[in-house]
């Protein structure tokens, strides 16, 4: 009854080239989906809607789609650590056993509901009518497969990790940490046992865990090919839900959207072990939110879950509104911090769960470089563990929990795996026993099967929200390009700069953002201002110095943070040195200088001394800075803190505007100042002269430049715009901005072709795909050849 409606939605995507080939039998239907575009052929806004398995997924909703539903309806099922590698593609060096699943989701049409706080429970069933063919009558029959215990055959190892050698990739750790290369890391290792008997089975797991370690997100699920997911996991990993414009906040209400997606998370990191009684709990709990290294754990971990959400989400609705909240377990306290943010119109509950794989909880800071690192130190594929299980709904939200205090079942091995979160004050051996200790739960459910009289307590201590008094907007008529140095704090910083009121992109360093930036002065779309964000490593990984000569050559005014003013130091001829204790994740006092208590310096109007969150190791040498900069503010122990240029609209902070140690007020005031006193004078004119006639945006342009197809186009109608787009096949969805993008591209491509500069035969297959997918080209080619005759037929008008 479904398979057609699905295969419908998969040619679909097939049209919008998405998939490049299906397969289509009685009871399955096999797709491959194309290779995403190159990084940096698209801005880090629109990560989330490349191709990948998750466009099957949100094709898959948007058919089943509904509206004042039950909210139970959807897709249930596990997700697989190594998706987020569709998402934020690096080099694997582990092995992985080709016969892993990466995603599995069940439709159900059968679903009980049990209301714990109410003490109800209710069955749903669901029947569903395809084109007037309905599944009603029709029986229920799957395929029973018993749980088969362990056998001898199957190949048996007790840890992946041996005793003591767990302490070594935590002093590796703290040698990237040194560095700068990275903030923390969350390193796993996985503790195995046989299950022999039918009391080891995984239903019976379940009830002991259930029993003995209640959780928010516990879980029993049945993946086939005798594999099971058993789990008690502690922690939210993504949560979305519709709210109706009565109920939205009045400053996102004001966006005149009938309903908003609310998204929130809840960051865990901070952990005790619970005491012998209440008393010995109380002592604990003490010492636990006195533990500075605790509390640099869970604010770094809350400040990347921040930047995840202000990729997709609106600017200033980002808010922790809860910090440091206490949650207990049956062995274990943690601390906990609750973040919410409402999506923007043009995005989804799909969008939200992709922007944060994984949570920084399961894998580290810088999120990408942390990932990279783990691919190298642990000893063993991460499977399902640190991934998500949960509730993909058809009514567009979504409920899903993170993959910790899990089960794996695997041919009758009950796999454990367990994490530790480095920091550089970590101690080997003791972050070794905490690994230990966060799997000895799960191995006590494997092993003993008589009840435990442990009792578990769960209580929430609540935060006040500080509240961002309003700000003007100097940003207001302005374009800033971000470029983003792979690190996990620069869609927080997205989200402040849009605050302003300017309009940010976002690239993905490297040539392409360079390339992004010239054209955008090629189109006399020049930007008020690029953003050089943070990053791990040195400035030399990203070629920082390129950027800065850019930025000089086009006249473009520069604000950098962390990392970007680590660059501007070197790019002028200044010098780097390493902290000998690296300032990751901690508040510092900055103090402004006379320089920065001018009236055009990014401090204007700040405190003398304020209150700053640093994460770096390396900072420039201020009797080695080269003339034409000078110091802002320095650290109390003399670490150069700000620098402005002293000719040019060149500043940069070494400490994080974004972060939550830093004031919200105190941040917004530096990146305000930053807009507003980083321009080039009028009598240095941003626009070289034997170029102004070109760019100006007058009908005396040449018709063949960029800037008059863009002005010409952006003064058509949307109908108009459509109409024109139809004759060569382009698609015709999505904003008018995003239309007239495709359209200036094809015309600008169809003029080259049409001139003989444009050689189609001489490109790559890649580079057909990627100009296709530019121009947003419809048509389906499964070769070279037939990609050649799409893109032949599309660019000359002539061609029948």
């Amino acid at each position: 009854v479904l398979l057609g409606a699905v295969q419908g939605a998969m040619e679909q995507l097939q049209e919008e080239d998405v998939l490049e080939r299906m397969s289509v039998t009685e009871d399955a239907i096999k797709v491959v989906i194309v290779r995403p575009p190159a990084v940096g052929t698209f801005s880090e806004e629109e990560r989330s809607r490349q191709p990948s398995i998750f466009s099957i997924v949100r094709s898959l909703t948007n058919l089943f789609g509904y509206s004042n539903g039950d909210g139970q309806l959807g897709l249930y099922g596990s997700f697989g650590y190594d998706l987020t590698f569709q998402f934020e593609p690096i080099s694997l060096s582990q092995t992985r056993d080709r016969t892993q699943r990466d995603i599995l989701l069940y439709l159900p049409d059968e679903i009980t509901v049990v209301d714990q706080d109410r003490r109800q429970a209710w069955t749903l069933e669901y029947e569903f009518c395809v084109e007037g063919v309905s599944t009603q009558g029709l029986p229920r029959t799957g395929k029973v497969e018993q749980f088969q215990p362990y056998s001898d055959e199957t190949e048996f190892v007790s840890r992946d990790t041996p005793p003591n050698e767990f302490s070594k990739s935590v002093e590796k750790a703290k040698r990237e940490f040194a560095v700068g290369n990275l903030f923390e890391a969350v390193v796993s290792q996985t503790f195995r046992e046989k299950l022999t008997s039918d009391e080891q089975a995984p239903s019976a797991l379940f009830r002991r865990l259930q029993s003995r370690n209640p959780s928010p997100y516990g879980f029993f699920l049945n993946l086939g090919e005798e594999e099971y997911l058993v789990g008690a996991s502690p922690e939210m990993f993504v949560r979305c839900e519709s709210v109706l414009k009565e109920n939205q906040p009045s400053d996102i209400s004001s966006e005149n959207i009938d309903t908003i997606i609310r998204v929130e998370t809840c960051p865990i990191s901070g952990t005790v072990a619970r005491g012998a009684d209440a008393l010995e709990d109380a002592q604990r709990i003490k010492s636990l939110i006195m533990n500075a290294k605790e509390e640099s754990e869970l604010t770094m971990c809350t400040d990347v879950d921040r930047n995840d959400k202000s990729r997709i989400c609106v600017p200033g609705s980002v808010k922790v509104i809860g910090r440091r909240q206490i949650e207990m377990y049956s062995r274990l306290i943690h601390t906990v911090d609750h973040v919410e943010g409402y999506l923007r119109k043009e995005f989804d509950a799909l969008d939200a769960f992709l922007c944060h794989t994984w949570a920084v909880t399961v894998t580290g800071a810088p999120k990408t470089w942390a990932m990279k690192f783990l691919e190298k130190v642990e000893r063993s594929p991460r499977c399902w563990y640190g991934g998500a299980v949960g509730l993909v709904g058809f009514d567009g939200g979504l409920n899903t929990g993170l993959t910790l205090r899990t089960v794996r079942v695997k041919k009758g091995v009950a796999e454990v795996r367990a994490g530790a979160t480095l920091l550089y004050d970590s101690d080997p051996h003791d972050e070794e026993l905490e690994t230990e200790l966060k799997a000895s739960a799960m191995i006590d459910a494997i092993v003993q099967s008589s009840p435990s009289t442990t009792t578990t307590i769960d209580t929430v201590a609540t935060t006040a929200n500080e509240q961002l008094e309003p700000l003007q907007k100097p940003g207001e008529g302005k374009s800033i390009v971000l470029i983003d140095h792979e690190d996990s704090f620069v869609h927080t910083l997205g989200n402040y700069l849009r605050q302003t009121g300017a309009e940010v992109k976002t690239f993905r360093s490297g040539q392409s953002a360079l390339d992004a930036i010239e054209m955008l002065v090629h189109t006399g779309k020049k930007p008020d201002m690029v953003v050089l964000s943070p990053g791990p490593g040195n400035p030399s990984d990203f070629a920082l110095d390129k950027s800065v000569a850019l930025l000089t050559k086009h006249k473009i005014p520069a604000f950098g943070v962390c990392l970007g003013l680590q660059g501007m130091v070197e790019a002028f001829g200044g010098t780097l040195g390493v902290l000998s204790y690296p300032m990751h994740g901690k508040p510092s006092m900055v103090n402004l200088t006379p320089s920065g208590m001018k009236e055009d310096s990014i401090f204007a109007s700040l405190p003398d001394s304020f209150e700053v969150a640093r994460y770096h190791s390396l900072h420039g040498i201020m009797e080695r800075l080269p003339s034409c900069l000078e110091v802002t503010a320095l650290s109390d122990d003399g670490i150069v803190m700000g620098i402005q240029h002293k000719t040019l609209p060149f500043a940069a902070v070494q400490f994080h505007p974004e972060s939550i140690l830093t004031s919200p007020a105190h941040g917004m005031k530096i990146l305000s100042n930053a807009l507003l006193n980083l321009e080039y004078s009028s009598d240095n004119n941003d626009i070289d002269l034997d170029e102004e006639e070109e760019f100006k945006a007058s009908p005396s342009l040449d018709p063949t430049s960029g800037a008059h197809i863009v002005q010409t186009l952006e003064n058509l109608t949307i109908s108009d715009l459509k109409e024109i787009m139809s004759r060569p096949r382009l698609s015709i969805g999505g904003t008018k901005s995003e239309l007239v993008v495709r359209l200036a591209l094809w015309t600008h491509k169809s003029r080259e072709y049409l001139s003989g500069n444009l050689v189609l035969e001489k490109m790559t297959k890649q580079e057909m795909q990627h100009l296709k997918q530019g121009m947003g080209l419809k048509g389906t080619a499964h070769n070279k050849a037939q990609l050649l005759e799409i893109l032949q037929r599309c660019l000359d008008p002539n061609m029948k």
